[in-house]
């Protein structure tokens, strides 16, 4: 027998053997598809928010103060050269955060020409839920949440409401904050 008809044949064993236990493999693989945000907690709540609509997350940073606002109006800030106003997400919600503001992150939008941080208790970063698991109409939120919500995901027995920051930033009482009367 020649070098090559050994090599053949060789060759051939190889390819039976291997076909033999890749019958034992599975065909397809379940493909789970999931959707990704930023979790974040307000007044002891699991948030998150879509991928899209922060573009940082910052300590909150010096700011200065501004006459005539609304209390959640924290001030604006120099960050990178770029003004900045910050708010506090917890007063403009009614609510009261009992964190020192050192503590607190700002989740950044960044869209056109609005350039906002929100203070929110506690960022924690990036989740993942999958697709299938996502509920358009969740259980009852808090009212004063509930025109920012896009319904919610349900992990480990914990609701994550889908808090839109965009649809935040449309609200006209968001932006109104001067201070009247």
């Amino acid at each position: 027998m020649s070098a090559a008809s050994a090599a053949y044949i060789k060759l051939a064993e190889y390819y039976f053997r291997c076909r033999d236990k890749a019958a034992e493999l599975p065909s397809k693989q379940d493909l789970v598809r999931y959707w990704s945000g930023i979790g974040f907690i307000l007044d002891g709540v699991r948030y998150v928010a879509p991928l899209d609509e922060v573009s940082e997350i910052l300590k909150v940073p010096p700011y200065t103060r501004v006459p005539g606002v609304l209390s959640w109006m924290k001030g604006v800030a120099n960050v990178r050269g770029r003004l900045m106003t910050v708010m506090d997400l917890t007063g403009f919600l009614d609510k009261i955060s009992t964190l020192q503001e050192r503590r607190r992150r700002l989740l950044v939008i960044d869209e056109g020409d609005l350039y906002t941080g929100l203070a929110v208790d506690e960022v924690l970063g990036m989740q993942h839920f999958p697709v299938d698991g996502f509920m358009a109409e969740p259980p009852a939120a808090d009212e004063s949440v509930t025109p920012y919500t896009r319904g919610a995901y349900m992990r480990d027995g914990e609701l994550w409401a889908v808090f839109s920051l965009f649809q935040l930033a449309d609200d006209p009482r968001f932006l109104q904050v001067a201070r009247t009367g």
